[in-house]
């Protein structure tokens, strides 16, 4: 959902050798009778799913930089470069990036249940499915990018934009492979709660990209064409380092077994959770973006388009701490509904939820008080600065409405509820959000602030929905689900 200028009682439990010993004692806890919803989190299931977060939300603020990086770059060759360069990195993060990230979430249930089920040999079959189904995804994107600036110019982009923009593409077309894979292999060592590695394995390619994007742009003298190619080398310096660490790591001596052709049985009961995944992130990730295209239709739209942006990057940002508790959650739920804890699974919920909004809070709070300095950070004209202030409060009521549903997706990855979740996104954002964001700016003239109400309606209504899933599924279920793929998996 970027817009691209994208735990238990005690800390150990989370480890292997504590989930291969654990008891199956709470497996008859399912029911109603598992959730916590007292006002105080336990202490130490908050440790454990904080040090299990900080390394996912470091992770992944390190990819989000590496093509930032490149722009940034590109915005000191002149405006065209900046302008098709940002262009160039929004059309990747709508039609790669969050198709990408979607289809890597059948791991989190699938990984994540076998895992706690200890059904070690699963995890490597499942990986290398779901890195076929990338490949098949990443080149049906890769033959969508040839025909990047006609799309474009058909979307009513100045034709130089697009030019640029479709040049900076065709030199991420590799680092788009090495980013479908990266994200498939982020959540097989998630599932498996190895997340401190994460932190060294995407942070040491971004400060290395730095470098890399100065030498091919202005010592090399490849220009603008450095700027993507650096990021497509970046990532797969990433993703070899990942990979090199997953095949010789002793964590995962029963978890990976190496190249298994079997995973290619596996790939049509991996897409049966990897495509309504990919829907399911596509449709959020969509919905800000067009949130863009409609600020372009409002008078004075450069200025309308610009506190837009600044508003959808600002709520990404704040999401990107959601999404550590998110990838948590989804783990802790994933593993204990493997192993049968359903009361434990609905407890970690309570836990990250709280944790999630209280977080939430303090970043709503540091908003309000500098909501000004921030806005400066941004742009330098006063005007928009003064109008970003009066969008604060909206941000901030949509910032926790997207923290609430953050983590409840996150369960709905946990749990395999992908397609419910895909449904729900639907309905909220293009049924309910979109049509009331065009009612209350364009009808009711309520212009930026219409905008930003209407997706509030649709945040509000898709985390209600998702937490009324949650709440009334009966979570036994899953359990029986995940036998049953086990018993079949070689048909």
């Amino acid at each position: 959902m970027s817009l691209s200028p994208l735990i238990v009682t005690g800390s150990d439990e989370l480890t292997k050798d504590d989930s291969r010993s654990s008891d199956d004692g709470g497996g008859g806890g399912g029911g109603g009778g598992g959730w916590r919803l007292g006002w105080f989190v336990e202490v130490e299931e908050a440790k454990a799913q904080a040090a299990f977060s900080v390394p996912m939300i470091v992770s992944n603020m390190s990819y989000y930089g590496i093509p930032l990086v490149s722009v940034m770059f590109a915005g000191h060759l002149g405006d065209l470069e900046l302008a098709g360069a940002t262009l160039g990195n929004s059309w990747f993060t709508v039609t790669g990036i969050a198709l990408l990230i979607g289809l890597s979430g059948a791991l989190e249930t699938l990984c994540g249940q076998a895992y706690g089920a200890k059904s070690y040999n699963m995890l490597g079959i499942y990986l290398q499915s779901s890195l076929i189904i990338s490949s098949i995804f990443a080149i049906l994107v890769s033959i969508l990018w040839c025909f990047t600036e006609p799309l474009l110019i058909w979307l009513h982009q100045e034709p130089q934009v697009a030019a640029m923009a479709a040049l900076y593409l065709r030199y991420l077309i590799p680092g788009l492979f090495a980013y479908g894979f990266i994200q498939c292999m982020l959540r097989f060592c998630q599932t498996q709660s190895v997340v401190n590695p994460l932190i060294f394995f995407s942070l040491l390619p971004l400060v290395l990209h730095v470098g890399l994007a100065f030498l091919l742009v202005r010592v090399v003298g490849l220009g603008f064409i450095g700027t993507s190619l650096s990021a497509s080398v970046s990532l797969w310096v990433s993703l070899i380092m990942l990979a090199t660490y997953v095949t010789v790591s002793k964590k995962f001596e029963e978890t990976w077994g190496g190249i298994r052709l079997e995973a290619f049985q596996h790939v049509q009961s991996c897409m049966r959770l990897a495509l309504p995944s990919a829907v399911m992130v596509c449709f959020e990730y969509w919905a800000f973006e067009f949130l863009v295209l409609l600020a372009g239709l409002l008078p004075n739209s450069e200025r309308s388009t610009s506190l837009i942006a600044m508003c959808v990057n600002t709520e990404s940002i704040s999401y990107m701490i959601t999404y550590g508790f998110s990838a948590a959650v989804s783990t802790r739920v994933s593993n204990e509904i493997g192993c049968g804890n359903i009361k434990k699974a609905k407890n970690a919920v309570s836990v990250t939820l709280k944790l999630s909004l209280f977080l939430a809070a303090t970043v709503v709070l540091l908003l309000g008080i500098g909501h000004g300095f921030w806005a400066s950070l941004f742009s330098s004209n006063t005007e928009i600065i003064t109008q970003f202030g009066g969008m604060t409060l909206l941000l901030t009521l949509s910032i926790l409405f997207d923290s609430a549903q953050g983590v409840l997706s996150g369960v709905a990855r946990g749990c395999g509820w992908q397609h419910l979740a895909a449904w729900t996104n639907l309905v909220a954002f293009y049924l309910i959000g979109m049509p009331l964001a065009f009612l209350f700016a364009f009808k009711m003239n309520l212009m930026i602030k219409g905008l930003w109400l209407g997706l509030i309606c649709g945040l509000g209504c898709q985390a209600s929905t998702l937490l009324l899933i949650s709440l009334r599924t009966k979570w036994e279920r899953i359990e029986l689900s995940l036998s049953n793929t086990q018993a079949h998996s070689l048909v």
